[in-house]
């Protein structure tokens, strides 16, 4: 094929998961890269579990994490459908042309009789393979059969041999084909298994290379198997490493977040998750972990994918959006950060005061979420002490009653004015250092850590310093 065409293809059967949106980037940066086209299948033949709402949320979080495509359900293309409940027609008219070859047959057995005859091979020490049973039934063993109401599945056949397949992860990957079943490719109800609808899917959207998780690998010779026995192009294989949790086991639910809404409603940056997830198993030849998108487009090449499972490392997740969070437009990260302040009860009809507090406490701050109780620090609402020894030793007591002393008929309150309020203090009482600034930062914030105090005091205003400070000389009990 001259034209590079991957594919993306999620059930809408829940929330995209952090890995298959990493699945997801590399289809896209592969795409770009080369100056082909990405498409956007949706596998929903799982009735029961797929819902047009699951669909949608997938959508919206490709579209969030910067993931566009050139063909899919909403934009149409030359080789549509592209849900998959929409081509059940197309699967059972290529299943019929491998039963009139010969190369696939019904098959009439029950799963209990499966399971038996599975049991008994055990027993012999055999594989508990499909035992081609119904691939020699006569005509009147089919009769029977339909007399009883039984429905036939459809399965292909396979013979034994080597079934190999070019992966650009793996190289040249080998399976004996003794080892693999003779397997359904068309239930009773004439819905088509994975394997079926995906090869044909592939073949007929002219899909060149299928990048999809490790986890696939053993799906991979059946369908290279169905491929030559339609005589379609086989494409090229690229198996991406699993993502593991800190813990070096497979990612799942107990690690915590694992899908992308979850990062989304916690305000990481979309730049940030893309950054993230394009580096789980890739890196840049610069060695640099900080890359543009359009860096990423440029560099990418999968001669740069590891061969082993990437672990999904939130502490640097959270530094990479802290990054992301202090080097883009603060006009841009307060328009994210407004909805996370509106919910948490802030008043934010006067933009440039907010922005002047998001400015501020910005440094301090991983995701958006946390946004709110930085910014609370500065509106002087209810706080809570990180360290009342602190507050309420002799030496705190003694500086606070002296700045109030110091601000008593101060008319402007800035940065400036605080310093030099500071410096009198401590000449004054002769307490300086950590034992000066300390006791002020904690009475004023509630913190022994956050943004620049100066900062925080001209955005608090006099009153509210005062106020604070006047708390502070309250003594417990």
């Amino acid at each position: 094929m001259s034209e590079v065409r991957v594919r993306f293809a999620p059930s809408p059967t829940g929330y995209l998961h952090v890995g298959n949106a990493r699945t997801a980037i590399l289809n896209w940066l592969f795409a770009r890269h080369s100056g082909g086209k990405m498409i956007l299948r949706i596998e929903d033949t799982d009735a029961e579990r797929s819902t047009v709402e699951f669909e949608q949320t997938l959508l919206q979080d490709l579209a969030w994490l910067g993931v566009d495509w050139d063909e899919g359900p909403d934009k149409g293309g030359n080789f549509g459908p592209y849900r998959q409940s929409e081509r059940l027609g197309i699967y059972q008219k290529y299943a019929h042309q491998l039963l009139e070859t010969g190369k696939a047959f019904h098959c009439y057995c029950t799963k209990e009789e499966i399971e038996a005859r599975g049991k008994a091979a055990l027993a012999r020490r055999e594989d508990p393979h499909y035992d081609g049973h119904c691939y020699y039934l006569t005509e009147e063993h089919v009769e029977q059969y339909k007399k009883e109401g039984r429905k036939p599945v459809i399965r292909f056949r396979v013979h034994p041999g080597e079934i190999s397949f070019s992966d650009l992860v793996r190289k040249n990957v080998q399976f004996d084909g003794s080892h693999i079943s003779d397997f359904v490719i068309l239930r009773s109800d004439s819905t088509a298994t994975y394997n079926f609808a995906v090869v044909i899917d592939d073949a007929l959207m002219k899909i060149s290379h299928v990048i999809r998780g490790e986890d696939h690998l053993s799906n991979t010779p059946k369908q290279v198997l169905l491929f030559k026995a339609f005589g379609f192009d086989v494409p090229v294989f690229v198996h991406i490493p699993m993502i593991l949790g800190e813990d070096r086991a497979k990612l799942s639910k107990r690690h915590g977040d694992n899908q992308v809404r979850d990062y989304r409603e916690k305000g990481y940056l979309p730049e940030a998750m893309f950054n993230f997830l394009s580096l789980l198993g890739w890196s840049s030849p610069s060695g640099e972990e900080l890359l543009s998108r359009q860096r990423f487009i440029e560099e990418f090449d999968f001669s740069r994918l590891s061969k082993s499972a990437a672990i999904f490392n939130s502490e640097k997740l959270d530094w990479m959006n802290g990054w992301y969070l202090r080097n883009s437009d603060i006009d841009y990260i307060l328009d994210l950060g407004l909805p996370f302040l509106k919910k948490s009860g802030f008043d934010i009809s006067d933009r440039e005061a907010i922005k002047k507090c998001v400015r501020a406490v910005i440094e301090r701050i991983d995701r958006l979420e946390q946004l709110p109780d930085w910014c609370r620090l500065i509106y002087a609402g209810e706080i809570k002490y990180d360290n009342e020894e602190i507050v309420f030793n002799e030496g705190s007591q003694k500086v606070f009653i002296r700045f109030l002393s110091e601000i008593e008929n101060i008319s402007q309150w800035d940065k400036d004015a605080f310093l030099q309020v500071v410096k009198t203090v401590q000449k004054e009482t002769g307490i300086k250092g950590r034992f000066l600034w300390m006791p002020i930062r904690i009475a004023l914030t509630g913190k022994e850590h956050g943004p620049e105090l100066p900062v925080i005091v001209e955005l608090l205003g006099l009153e509210n310093c005062r106020k604070l400070i006047k708390k502070a000389l309250k003594k417990q009990g």
